[in-house]
C-alpha cells in the first residue's frame, strides 16, 4: 500500500498520525486529509473550515489548485479519471434521474392524488437540489474523497465502523439498484416476446448483457452511454403520455364500463377512470407512504454525487449540472405523472404505467424507448460499486491506471459478482413498486436525508464553532432547524417508511400478487 503525503513533520501532525488542533486557528495542511491508503478506508483528519486557497465556491476562477494538483498527478497515466465536463456530468445525472422510475408517478398520484402528488413532488426535489449543494460543497473542501463511504467516515468522527456501515449500505443500495433493472428487463423481453422463455433466463440474458456493457473504467466514456440513454428515456415517457391521451379513458389496459364489476381478485375495478384531486376515503398509511417513497426515490441520487464530483476537471462547474438537471425532472416528472394518470385514473393504474395502455402496440412502442436506460442506469451504479472496491484493491499500484491484464480481470471480476447478487434480488424481491419503495426507506433514509443534515452541521460547527446557529443571524437559526428537519425525516423514512414497504410486501403476497421466486411465470406488462 502507498502513503499519499504523509508529513508527521508537517505543522498541525500528531504521533498518531491525525491532525491536531493548532492554537492559531488551521492552516493549509490541517485542512487537508494526508493518510494511509487501505482495503478497508482512510485515516482522516477532522472535517476542517474551508480552505481560502483552494475553496471559493462563487469563484471558479484560480480557486481549484488543489484539484490542479490531483488532475496533475495521473497526467502520464493510461487511463485517467478526472476527465469530465460539467456537460458530461450533466449526461451521468440526467441518466440517473430521467430514469424508468419516473414511470411510477402515475401511480403515485393514483395514491396520494394529483395536488398532493405534485405539490410533494416539487418539495421532494428542492430538498434533494438543496442537499445535493450540501454534498458538493463538502466534496469542495475535501478535493481527495472518492465516494461517500470516505464522507460518511469523517462525518462520525474517523470512524472505522462508520466506513464499514456506509461501505456496507452503498454497495447494497447500488446492487438493489441493479437488480430493480434486471427485474424490468425480464418483463420487457417477456412483454415483446410474448413470454417465448422461462422468465429466470431472461433476467440472466438481462444480467449478462448489463455485465458487457458495464466494462468502460471511466465515467468520462459512460458520459456518451448515458447522454443518449437520457435522450431515449424523454422519448419513451413523452410517448407514453401520448398513447395515453391518444386512446383516451375508455381504450386503458383493463377498461370495463361497468362500476360494479369485480375482478379475478376479488376486487372492484370498473366504470370511468377515477381522477383523484385527493387521496380517496380510506387510503392507508402504508399505501400512502409507499406512493411517496417511490415519488423520493425517483428524486434521491446523491449517492453517486461524490463518485461523479470525484471524476470532474473542474468541481466548481458542477452547480451548474445540478440546476439544469432538476429544473427538467419537476417539468417532466409532473407532466408525465399527472398526463398518464389522468387518463388512466385509480382503477387502471400500473407500475411502471406502460402496463396500463390498453393498445399492446402503443405499450411496446413506448416501453422499447426505454431499454437502453433499463440497461444503463444499472451499468452505472454497478461502475460505482466496482470503481469503490477496485480502487481500494489497487490503490497505488499500476493496475488502478495501465491497461494490464491484472486490472481487466479484476474490473471484470468484480463486476460480475455484483451482476449475479443483483440477478439473486431480482428474483427473490419480483415487484416493481414496493421494491422501490423498499430501498428507499433503507438506503435513501441515510443517503438523501441523515448524512447531509449531519454533513451541514459538521462544516457550520467547523466554521464557527459552538453554537454556529446564533452567529448568522435569522440565516443561520434556519439552516440549522431545517437540517435538524431532515435528519428527522430520514429516520422517518427508515423507521415508518421500511415498515410500510415490508408491510406493503407481505400484503402482495398474501393476495397472490406474487407469482413466486425464480419462477418461470410470465411477468410481461
Amino acid at each position: 500500500m502507498s502513503h499519499i503525503n504523509e508529513k508527521k513533520e508537517e505543522p498541525g501532525f500528531g504521533q498518531s498520525g491525525f491532525l491536531q488542533p493548532d492554537e492559531n486557528g488551521p492552516t493549509d495542511a490541517q485542512d487537508r486529509r494526508y493518510s494511509t491508503t487501505s482495503v478497508h478506508g482512510r485515516r482522516m483528519s477532522r472535517i476542517g473550515p474551508p480552505r481560502k486557497s483552494s475553496l471559493n465556491i462563487t469563484d471558479d476562477a484560480g480557486s481549484g489548485d488543489e484539484y490542479n494538483r490531483l488532475v496533475e498527478m495521473e497526467a502520464n497515466d493510461a487511463i485517467k479519471y478526472r476527465t469530465c465536463s460539467w456537460q458530461k456530468t450533466a449526461a451521468l445525472l440526467f441518466s440517473e434521474y430521467i430514469c424508468l422510475a419516473i414511470m411510477s408517478f402515475p401511480y403515485s398520484y393514483s395514491i396520494l392524488g394529483l395536488v398532493p402528488g405534485i405539490i410533494l413532488t416539487v418539495v421532494q426535489a428542492a430538498f434533494v437540489l438543496y442537499t445535493s449543494l450540501i454534498v458538493w460543497e463538502f466534496c469542495l473542501r475535501h478535493p481527495e474523497v472518492r465516494d461517500v463511504c470516505d464522507i460518511g467516515q469523517m462525518l462520525f468522527w474517523n470512524s472505522q465502523i462508520a466506513w464499514y456501515f456506509t461501505a456496507v449500505m452503498f454497495l447494497l443500495n447500488n446492487t438493489f439498484i441493479q437488480g430493480l433493472h434486471v427485474l424490468v428487463i425480464s418483463r420487457y423481453l417477456n412483454t415483446m416476446t410474448n413470454h417465448s422463455v422461462c422468465t429466470v433466463g431472461f433476467a440472466a440474458i438481462g444480467a449478462v448483457i448489463s455485465w458487457v456493457c458495464s466494462m468502460p473504467r471511466t465515467f468520462n466514456t459512460l458520459s456518451k452511454l448515458a447522454a443518449a440513454s437520457a435522450v431515449f428515456t424523454f422519448i419513451s415517457v413523452i410517448l407514453a403520455a401520448a398513447f395515453a391521451g391518444a386512446e383516451g379513458k375508455h381504450g386503458t389496459a383493463g377498461y370495463n364500463p361497468d362500476p360494479n364489476f369485480i375482478n379475478e381478485a376479488g376486487q372492484n375495478i370498473g366504470g370511468e377512470p377515477l381522477v383523484l384531486v385527493v387521496p380517496m376515503a380510506g387510503t392507508t398509511f402504508v399505501s400512502g407512504m409507499n406512493a411517496f417513497l417511490n415519488i423520493a426515490y425517483t428524486f434521491i441520487g446523491q449517492i453517486t454525487l461524490p463518485s461523479f464530483i470525484a471524476e470532474m476537471k473542474n468541481p466548481y462547474d458542477f452547480r451548474k449540472a445540478l440546476w439544469l438537471v432538476t429544473i427538467c425532472e419537476i417539468i417532466v416528472f409532473s407532466l408525465v405523472g399527472g398526463i398518464v394518470y389522468g387518463y388512466t385514473g385509480t382503477q387502471y393504474n400500473t407500475a411502471p404505467a406502460f402496463g396500463s395502455l390498453g393498445n399492446d402496440v402503443y405499450k411496446k412502442v413506448s416501453f422499447s424507448f426505454m431499454i437502453p436506460t433499463l440497461i444503463f442506469l444499472g451499468v452505472l451504479y454497478a461502475s460505482v460499486s466496482a470503481r469503490f472496491l477496485f480502487f481500494r484493491i489497487f490503490e497505488g499500484t499500476r493496475h488502478k491506471t495501465s491497461h494490464t491484464v491484472v486490472g481487466w480481470l479484476a474490473w471484470a471480476g468484480i463486476l460480475a459478482a455484483t451482476w449475479i447478487m443483483a440477478f439473486i434480488i431480482a428474483e427473490v424481491i419480483p415487484f416493481f413498486a414496493d421494491l422501490l419503495s423498499l430501498m428507499s426507506s433503507l438506503f435513501d433514509s441515510f443517503f438523501g436525508w441523515i448524512f447531509w443534515g449531519t454533513a451541514y452541521i459538521r462544516m457550520r460547527y467547523a466554521d464557527l464553532g459552538p453554537r454556529f446557529w446564533t452567529k448568522r443571524g435569522i440565516r443561520g437559526w434556519i439552516g440549522f432547524l431545517v437540517n435538524i428537519f431532515i435528519i428527522l425525516v430520514g429516520f422517518f423514512f427508515l423507521g415508518a417508511g421500511t415498515y410500510a414497504s415490508v408491510d406493503s410486501i407481505i400484503l402482495d403476497y398474501e393476495a397472490g400478487n406474487v407469482k413466486g421466486v425464480f419462477t418461470c411465470a410470465d411477468n410481461s406488462l
